[in-house]
C-alpha cells in the first residue's frame, strides 16, 4: 500500500511540475505579444524580449528563470519555474508544516511571476502557485495587484476573475482567501497594504488531490486572462514626470515588503535556491521620498 501511495504521489508531483511549466510558457508568450502591440505611450522604445536561464540547485533540483528587461510595456517582468527537493535546515524545518515530522525532507515545485510595467498607469502584478510535499502534500499561491493609481474597475475585474474560479469549488474560498491576501500583503511598519489585494491561500489539502490541483490550475488561468486585459486598458495612458515619481516611490514600498516580509523570498533563500531568481521580484528602479 505504501509503495502504491508513493507511486501515485510521484505521478501527481510530475503532473503539477508539468502544469507549472505549461503556465509559464503561456504567460511568457502572452506578455511577448503585449510588447508587440502598437499604440502604447512608450512605442518609441524597442519591444522587450525574454531571456531564459536554466539553473541547478546543489542540494537537488533546479529551475528556469525567464526575464524581460527594458521593454516598452514591461520595464521588468520575470517568470520563474522550479522543482527542488532535499532537506530543510534544522532551524527552518519547524516553520514548514510536516517538515519536522519528515526528517526535514521536502519536495517543492511552482511557478512565480512579478511584472513591473513601464507605464505608471498599468498596475504591477504578482502571481505564484506551488505544490509542496513534506510529510504530506499541499498547494498554495495566489495573485495580487499593486497599482500606483488605483482604478475601481480594474480592481473589480481582477478580484472578480478570482471569485468566479473560487466559487466553482467552494463558496467560502473567495472571501477567505481575499482576507488572507489582505493580511499577508501588508506593511506593518508603513501601516498600509501593498496594493489592492487579490487572493492568497496556503496549505490547501482537502484530501482530494485532483480537485485541489484543478483549483490551482484555474487560479493560474484566471490570472493569465485578466492581467493582460488590464494592461491593454492603460498601456496608452499619458505619463507625466509626477506620475513616474509616484511609480518609483510605490516600487520602493514593493521592495520593502519583498525583502522584509515575503515568505517566498525567505523560503527560496533558506533552501538554497537561485538568488537571482528569488530576487527577480525586485523592481528595476525604485525611489524613497
Amino acid at each position: 500500500m505504501t509503495e502504491e501511495r508513493n507511486m501515485s504521489l510521484d505521478t501527481n508531483k510530475n503532473r503539477a511540475a508539468d502544469w507549472f511549466r505549461t503556465l509559464s510558457d503561456q504567460i511568457c508568450a502572452s506578455y511577448a505579444a503585449l510588447e508587440a502591440l502598437p499604440g502604447g505611450f512608450y512605442d518609441a522604445l524597442p519591444a522587450g524580449e525574454f531571456t531564459r536561464e536554466v539553473w541547478q540547485r546543489p542540494g537537488g533540483g533546479g529551475g528556469e528563470m525567464s526575464v524581460m528587461r527594458g521593454g516598452r510595456v514591461f520595464e521588468k517582468v520575470g517568470v520563474n519555474i522550479s522543482t527542488v527537493f532535499g532537506e530543510f535546515s534544522p532551524e527552518f524545518r519547524n516553520q514548514i508544516p510536516g517538515a519536522a515530522e519528515n526528517g526535514g525532507q521536502f519536495w517543492a515545485s511552482g511557478v512565480s511571476l512579478v511584472a513591473h510595467p513601464r507605464n505608471p498607469h498599468v498596475p504591477a502584478a504578482h502571481f505564484n502557485t506551488r505544490m509542496i510535499v513534506t510529510r504530506d502534500w499541499w498547494f498554495g499561491g495566489g495573485g495580487d495587484m499593486t497599482p500606483v493609481f488605483p482604478n475601481d474597475q480594474d480592481t473589480r475585474d481582477f478580484h472578480g476573475s478570482f471569485q468566479v474560479k473560487c466559487d466553482l469549488y467552494n463558496p467560502e474560498y473567495y472571501l477567505r482567501f481575499k482576507e488572507w491576501c489582505d493580511r499577508y500583503f501588508y506593511l506593518p511598519h508603513r501601516g498600509e497594504m501593498r496594493g489592492v489585494g487579490g487572493i492568497f491561500y496556503d496549505a490547501l489539502n482537502t484530501g482530494d488531490w485532483e480537485t485541489d490541483f484543478a483549483f490551482t490550475q484555474d487560479i493560474g488561468r484566471a490570472f493569465a486572462e485578466i492581467y493582460p486585459a488590464i494592461v491593454r486598458r492603460h498601456v496608452s495612458d499619458a505619463v507625466s514626470e509626477a506620475d513616474r515619481k509616484a511609480q518609483l516611490i510605490k516600487r520602493g514600498r514593493y521592495a520593502e515588503f519583498n525583502l522584509l516580509y515575503d515568505r517566498g523570498t525567505q523560503f527560496g533563500l533558506k533552501t538554497g535556491g537561485n538568488t537571482e531568481a528569488i530576487l527577480m521580484s525586485l523592481p528595476p528602479l525604485a525611489a524613497w521620498a
